[in-house]
């Protein structure tokens, strides 16, 4: 039993080592039943060794006893045969002529109507020896169709390789394409002894030199033959009526092999595997597939990718496993990324915080803030009437300080604060660091003012380069608008605003000058600075330019201050600004609201102020000529005339003679009691 079992088993393993030599040897591309090689050398269909094994007789093969194939038709020895290129590399004849002086010619082998044709790319017609020159003439015309001539000094002259081979001792040119027979001639170029010597020509196989060890001069004094090639394909014209076309697959193509392709080439045609195919065209099933995965040269997969072989091609991809594994490697770098640059934007974020704090911390200090937080919470002062708004809350109630309008002292902001409250942020110009003292005074004091006239400070914030104040917003615009630009002609004030006007705007003054807790100069009364609110009455705005006087200060000295056409001539003189300045200020309002004039008018001529073509005016008793029509129209010329006298005597170039702004109201509430026949009671002074 044992006996058995190891002759089964003995069995078993030759029937594998036979499958695995069949599966390790490649396919035969000979005729099926046919030698396929002689010697070392491979013969493929259509060419054959033995009857019925080639296409015709111009393919066999002669393989003789030394198995050395010859090709039949020919004659000539066999060196190597292609069937996936179409060309065969045979031993062709070295022509050579030791004789002085003579001309001899040799004929090559003909090729005749065979199938066969000198390859004209890669062979080269190749002469050797002094003085010689050789040419190729056709078998068939007898023309010339190449030559060259190789010179020399000594015929001993050493050769190495052919990039010897210029026309010193030796010299090479191509072939015509097509070639079939040829005749070489030899002759030398002198009569003397330097033409002696033999003198060689021949057809030679470029590529078999460039990858030979032995030069040309040992080539032709050792060799007959050398190898060239020709090219071959099918032609089934000049075949023999009783010969057929081998058809394994009873396949009407003229390439047998379903997976090959024909290229025509004049007569003949000739046969190529489809890509990604290697092996003989000409068979049946004779082009296989090239596995490019065990062939670098095709084609390798990078790495990690796995190869996999496809008919005629191949793919390359990555298994699950390794799938996953560079899924989760990207998904991990891009995490990486994602937490390596949230982390950086985080840390810009934050040192960009840090940066704008410390930015508004120095802006802060810088402005007086330090200041105004002591004097704050310091009992002097009602906390609750001012605030110190931060810049953020005001960039979100402007939305990023979208501007309202400009003015001298700045730009001004329309906004809307958390609580709904509608304020008008104004950006102040640049204060001098020593004059910061000053400034938080001035801000802390205006921003006790509470007048009904008054436009109120409701805060200011410290945090921003330039300082900002925050004001109650006031809708309907100035009243320098309503007077000199579109707006007086879409709504023109009547004369009982203008009325109302004027005295908003005196008792505001009045209470400015001698109802604070200490006195106010505006110093920049002006028609673009008082405002119309809702119900249009008046409050004044702007104080840039005012300054509060301390009780045993009489006048304050400054550089200039206000607007021209407004602006006390006394001023000018003096350098001293003090209440009856503000009172001059207002008369050219009071003459604006009588005329409807600019406060300067400039012509080609001259430019003329108001003020003083108003007293003029008075002067001259032709007032009426300059007043605007809403005030003629709509009033008595007694009010009108009590009126002018009124700024008449704001306007006085003396400013003791000027009233104080306490009569000013006096007389303007008279005025209105007159025109409207009742009681108007006037508070200047309103406590919120």
């Amino acid at each position: 039993m044992a006996t058995q079992l190891v002759s089964l088993v003995c069995v078993l393993l030759m029937w594998l080592v036979g499958v695995s030599a069949q599966a390790s040897q490649p396919r035969s591309m000979a005729t099926p039943g046919c030698p396929s090689k002689c010697g070392n050398i491979t013969i493929p269909f259509p060419f054959g060794i033995g009857a019925g094994c080639s296409f015709n007789n111009w393919f066999d093969i002669d393989c003789k006893e030394d198995h050395q194939p010859f090709l039949k038709s020919t004659g000539l020895e066999v060196l190597s045969i292609s069937a996936e290129e179409s060309n065969i590399r045979v031993n062709h004849p070295i022509f050579s002529d030791c004789q002085v002086n003579t001309r001899t010619t040799f004929a090559s082998v003909d090729l005749g109507e065979s199938p066969f044709e000198y390859n004209g790319t890669v062979n080269r017609f190749t002469g050797v020896g002094c003085n010689n020159l050789i040419s190729m003439s056709s078998y068939w015309v007898e023309s010339i169709v190449a030559g060259c001539v190789s010179m020399c000094e000594n015929y001993e002259y050493p050769l190495s390789t052919t990039s010897s081979c210029l026309g010193i001792n030796c010299c090479q040119t191509g072939i015509p394409s097509l070639l079939k027979a040829f005749n070489v001639s030899l002759s030398t170029m002198r009569n003397d002894s330097m033409g002696a010597g033999c003198r060689y020509g021949f057809l030679v196989d470029q590529q078999w030199i460039d990858s030979s060890k032995s030069n040309i001069w040992e080539i032709v004094h050792n060799m007959t033959h050398v190898p060239v090639l020709l090219d071959w394909g099918m032609n089934f014209y000049f075949l023999p009526i009783n010969e057929t076309i081998p058809s394994y697959n009873n396949s009407t193509t003229q390439c047998n092999s379903t997976l090959s392709r024909q290229i025509p080439s004049l007569m003949l045609f000739q046969c190529r595997c489809n890509h990604g195919y290697q092996g003989n065209p000409y068979l049946h099933e004779g082009c296989q597939d090239v596995d490019e995965c065990q062939s670098p040269q095709h084609g390798v997969c990078p790495s990690p990718m796995i190869c996999e072989n496809r008919p005629g091609t191949y793919i390359c991809y990555l298994s699950e496993r390794r799938k996953h594994l560079i899924l989760s490697a990207i998904v991990g770098g891009l995490g990486l990324a994602i937490f390596t640059l949230s982390l950086l934007w985080w840390l810009h974020r934050l040192l960009t915080k840090r940066k704008i704090k410390k930015l508004k911390e120095k802006n802060f200090k810088r402005n007086g803030g330090l200041l105004l937080q002591q004097q704050l919470s310091s009992n002097e002062v009602n906390v609750d009437k001012i605030r110190i708004f931060n810049s953020r809350e005001l960039e979100k109630a402007t939305d990023n300080f979208r501007i309202l309008g400009s003015g001298g002292q700045g730009f001004v902001y329309k906004g809307m604060l958390a609580d709904g409250k509608i304020v008008a942020v104004k950006k102040s110009k640049l204060i001098d660091e020593r004059k910061v003292k000053q400034f938080i005074n001035e801000v802390v004091i205006l921003s006790q003012i509470r007048h009904r006239n008054v436009v109120k400070l409701l805060g200011c914030c410290l945090e921003t380069e330039v300082p900002l104040l925050v004001y109650e917003f006031i809708p309907n615009g100035t009243l320098y608008q309503y007077l000199h630009s579109e707006q007086n002609e879409e709504f023109p004030l009547t004369w009982e605003m203008r009325l109302q006007i004027a005295t908003d705007v005196a008792g505001a003054l009045s209470y400015l000058h001698s109802s604070a807790s200490l006195p106010i100069y505006h110093r920049d009364i002006k028609s673009s600075n008082i405002l119309l609110d809702e119900r249009y009455k008046a409050k004044i705005a702007d104080f840039g330019a005012s300054r509060s006087i301390d009780i045993d200060q009489t006048h304050l000295t400054t550089r200039v201050q206000g607007t021209f056409g407004y602006l006390d001539p006394e001023f000018f003189q003096s350098s001293h600004f003090t209440e009856k300045s503000d009172v001059y200020s207002f008369g050219v309002v009071l003459v604006e609201l009588l005329t409807g004039k600019k406060p300067i008018t400039s012509t080609l001529e001259e430019t003329q102020g108001l003020a003083s073509l108003f007293v003029i005016s008075m002067e001259d008793n032709n007032v009426f000529d300059i007043l605007d029509t809403q005030v003629l129209g709509h009033s008595s010329k007694e009010q009108v005339m009590a009126v002018a006298n009124l700024a008449k005597r704001c306007l006085n170039l003396n400013g003791k003679n000027r009233p104080a702004m306490k009569e000013v109201v006096q007389h303007l509430e008279s005025f209105r009691m007159s025109q409207t026949g009742s009681i108007i009671l006037q508070d200047n002074e309103e406590q919120l």
